[in-house]
């Protein structure tokens, strides 16, 4: 099966890649990482960073000589690829004593395919000492992956860097284990948690056609209602359309889609994680092979500001110009670093009893929504209020698209939202 699985890949490889993709991954894990000069990186899978809330930290204690594996799903595929790992929010170093990648057999379990494993190395080293603050990339691999494939990826920790980083809202299950190597086939002891801690990117070589759009949102994206395990957030099923091969522009199976939602994220003020503003450095211009950008983000900042009580007529009035004024600063620093900006249109949840929004708050929705669809703002516009809303009221989400808060899609929401993308915005 691993022979099969292989030519598999071989074959996808050298038609994508050409004669940089005729070898397969080497089967000694010592010669497996590799430096390499010239080439182009894109982004195939992210991850947003923030300090976990304490519900959603893992005990201090166990991430003492810990082993943690943690599964995610590609985007597009490529002969090389590396890993990034942060420890933005730490207080304390950061420590990997080993990091190895592997094949899962599964998303729901610990195990891996043996034959798969590798090692990973940074600057040539098998551990890895990241500095507070800091995110660190791997040497490049000589593992070859094809489009929407999970990677289990295995860190040994030394100890807690102090504060933690992390990203509480996976909707994919994480196996955290004491005392046993990266390379065990099974970490039977596990406990396990639905949150990626200190990942941040999968990186992989790729043509320079290539390119990866970087969605920022907030819980919508990050995927709310989705499926655990499931990878059926809107920007999985984007990244499925891309791949299709009776997709409108063929040239799309070289389009990554990096997932940079927060759950409770807010343009103008800290919530859980830094507002949109604080981390569009990180999240959105120092991303891998970055061209596009899709920005979903404001309902939080409708909803909070009536949440705990009335709003004047000028708090309405200002935060709808201070919205605007956070849409045109991402704007114009993503034109300055030449990335296309797509504006999403913030959907209906009139109805939702976390944020039980009135007429005002509906009426600043759609002078937001206004804003975004005239010409002369984003580069073009995704209406995601048009295909979600309910027909008979507006202000509503479609009950077959709503998870049941009257917030969030369901998994059936998602696809129509992935559906509503225009594939032709993106162009190599």
């Amino acid at each position: 099966m691993v022979k099969k699985n292989l030519a598999t890949i071989l074959l996808f490889l050298v038609a994508t890649f050409g004669a940089h993709a005729q070898s397969p991954a080497p089967s000694n894990p010592s010669i497996a990482s590799t430096a390499i000069g010239n080439g182009s990186w894109v982004g195939s899978w992210a991850s947003s960073q923030q300090v976990p809330e304490s519900g959603n930290q893992a005990p201090p204690g166990d991430l003492h000589d810990a082993t943690l594996r943690q599964i995610v799903h590609l985007s597009i595929g490529g002969p090389l690829i590396r890993l990034r790992i942060s420890n933005a929010f730490g207080t304390a170093p950061l420590h990997l004593t080993a990091v190895h990648i592997a094949h899962p057999l599964s998303p729901s379990t610990s195990r891996i395919d043996p034959a798969s494993d590798r090692v990973v190395t940074f600057n040539q080293r098998t551990d890895v000492l990241i500095p507070m603050g800091a995110e660190y990339l791997s040497d490049s691999i000589a593992y070859p992956v094809l489009p929407l494939i999970d990677l289990a990826i295995t860190m040994q920790i030394e100890s807690a860097p102090g504060q933690e980083t992390g990203h509480p809202g996976s909707r994919a299950t994480s196996y955290l284990a004491a005392g046993l190597p990266a390379s065990a086939v099974e970490l039977p002891t596990a406990h396990t948690a639905d949150h990626w801690f200190f990942l941040s990117g999968v990186d992989v070589s790729a043509t320079h056609e290539s390119a990866s759009i970087v969605v920022l949102g907030d819980s919508i994206t990050d995927g709310h209602g989705a499926t655990t395990n499931g990878n059926d957030r809107w920007t999985d099923d984007l990244s499925a359309r891309l791949q299709q091969p009776a997709a409108t522009n063929p040239a799309t199976n070289r389009i990554a889609v990096l997932n940079q939602g927060i759950g409770g994220n807010r343009l103008l003020a800290d919530g859980l994680g830094p507002n949109a503003l604080a981390r569009f450095d990180r999240d959105v211009l120092a991303q891998t092979g970055a061209h596009y950008l899709i920005i979903l983000e404001g309902i939080n900042d409708l909803g909070t500001l009536t949440r705990t009580g009335d709003a004047t007529e000028g708090q309405h009035e200002n935060l709808v110009r201070e919205m605007i004024g956070a849409y045109e600063q991402m704007i114009l620093r993503a034109h300055a670093h030449g990335i296309k900006v797509l504006g999403g249109t913030i959907m209906p949840f009139s109805g939702s009893a976390y944020y039980h929004p009135g007429p005002a708050n509906e009426r600043d929705r759609q002078m937001v929504n206004a804003w975004i669809r005239a010409a002369g703002h984003f580069d073009a516009v995704i209406d995601f209020d048009k295909i979600m809303a309910d027909p008979g009221h507006s202000d509503r989400l479609r009950s077959d698209y709503d998870s049941g808060d009257h917030l969030h899609p369901s998994p059936a929401g998602y696809r129509a939202m992935a559906d509503a993308v225009p594939l032709d915005l993106f162009q190599p």
